[in-house]
């Protein structure tokens, strides 16, 4: 038997269901054919993570190239500004 991975959409969906309860955890587990632990890990997951959410000027979400190129975009930035002010310095 393989393991099935879930996409965070789906994830996040159950997870959502679970914290509205208007089903229970059983209900949820039988109707996504998922056991119940699983629905409590992934809340457990996303209860400790929520506060994330709200954090300002911090983690923006991207990923680590996201931010190396947001990084190296910066430095070529700063070159072309003392580039462009040297050679109009030389004039």
């Amino acid at each position: 038997m393989t393991r099935r991975k879930f996409t965070p959409k789906f994830k996040t969906k159950v997870v959502l269901e679970a914290l509205k309860e208007r089903q229970t955890v059983k209900e949820l587990a039988q109707r996504y054919e998922i056991s119940p632990q699983q629905i409590n890990l992934w809340k457990r997951e996303f209860l400790s993570q929520a506060e994330s959410v709200f954090e300002k000027g911090e983690k923006s979400g991207k990923s680590e190239a996201e931010e190396k190129e947001d990084r190296l975009l910066k430095v070529i930035g700063q070159q072309k500004v003392e580039l462009d002010f040297l050679k109009n310095a030389l004039r």
